[in-house]
């Protein structure tokens, strides 16, 4: 009699591990299957951008704007390094020229080419596809072309008259510039549905970077030229990228004894690891903060 209670409890007990041991069996395979959709999601989307960023670049690549821009800045630079017969001349005279003209080119095309591709955006909002994915391949199709044409137009001439740190320096900050103004242009194009308003905004925003800023930053520091100033014009550089950019190139040139105190407090700053790194960071504030605004936009307007 015992041995048959004792036979049945055996029997009970691996029964009892038996269920336990499939059901860990069945939820594990349902974790796997889980987190195999959410990959499969993760990498759909991935592919998702990635072939509207194709369309984006092949359509960008069929206007004769990007190519004019190349074309510009070839004969501008080859030009300016034929006749200046100095390199650091030549940088310094590129410098100018590209101040000028990226930000100017990345506000109004960008602009310009979003309002052009209105109804297509439109389209692709109508499909399951996040909007933020949809601005993300506007966004870096832009970007990659007119990088691709700085690299061309800028990149070559420099190479081959100024292989320096100052004309890399100049490389980089150019395309820095491009990305910054080009999420400004995504901006201001999201901020009014008017084809015209926005890129009267966009034009507004380039004058105000290039020159206003620039004339108010003079009178602050003369209205206070008894005072201190140094902290506060690191402060008013960092709020303007275009006034960044110049001082980071400016500086590897070894100016900073024409610029007084405040030149030497800067070239101390950025000639050091920690001083590239707080540009770089400034620098990558203004290329997402505005990119981040514009999405926030994107996703609560009404198409």
């Amino acid at each position: 009699m015992v041995n048959k209670q004792h036979e049945k409890n055996r029997r009970d007990y691996l029964a009892n591990k038996v269920d336990i041991q499939s059901g860990y069996a069945s939820a594990l395979s349902l974790s796997i299957e889980e987190t195999d959709t959410i990959t499969m999601t993760k990498s759909n989307r991935n592919n998702l951008l990635l072939r509207l960023l194709k369309y984006v670049l092949l359509d960008i690549l069929k206007n004769r704007m990007v190519l004019f821009y190349t074309l510009f800045l070839l004969a501008t630079s080859f030009g300016l390094f034929s006749m200046s017969g100095d390199a650091t001349k030549g940088i310094a005279s590129l410098l100018n020229i590209v101040l000028l003209v990226s930000p100017l080119l990345s506000l109004i095309f960008s602009t310009i080419y979003f309002y052009n591709s209105y109804e297509f955006i439109e389209l692709l909002s109508a499909q399951p596809i996040q909007r933020k994915t949809i601005l993300y391949s506007q966004y870096w199709g832009l970007c990659i072309s007119l990088i691709v044409a700085l690299v061309i137009g800028l990149g070559i001439p420099l190479l081959i008259f100024a292989p320096s740190k100052a004309a890399l320096s100049l490389l980089i900050v150019s395309c820095g510039l491009t990305m910054a103004f080009v999420s400004l242009a995504l901006l201001a194009a999201l901020l009014t549905r008017d084809k015209a308003r926005g890129i009267g905004l966009s034009l507004l925003m380039w004058f105000y970077f290039t020159f206003i800023y620039d004339a108010m930053m003079l009178m602050i520091m003369f209205a206070y030229i008894d005072y201190p100033m140094e902290t506060i014009t690191l402060t008013m550089i960092s709020l303007n990228p275009i006034d960044l950019a110049r001082v980071i190139v400016l500086l590897q040139h070894d100016v900073s004894a024409l610029m007084g105190y405040t030149g030497a407090l800067l070239q101390e700053l950025f000639s050091s690891g920690k001083g590239v790194l707080l540009a770089s960071g400034v620098m990558l504030i203004w290329i997402f903060v505005p990119l981040k605004l514009a999405i926030r936009l994107f996703n609560k307007r009404d198409l």
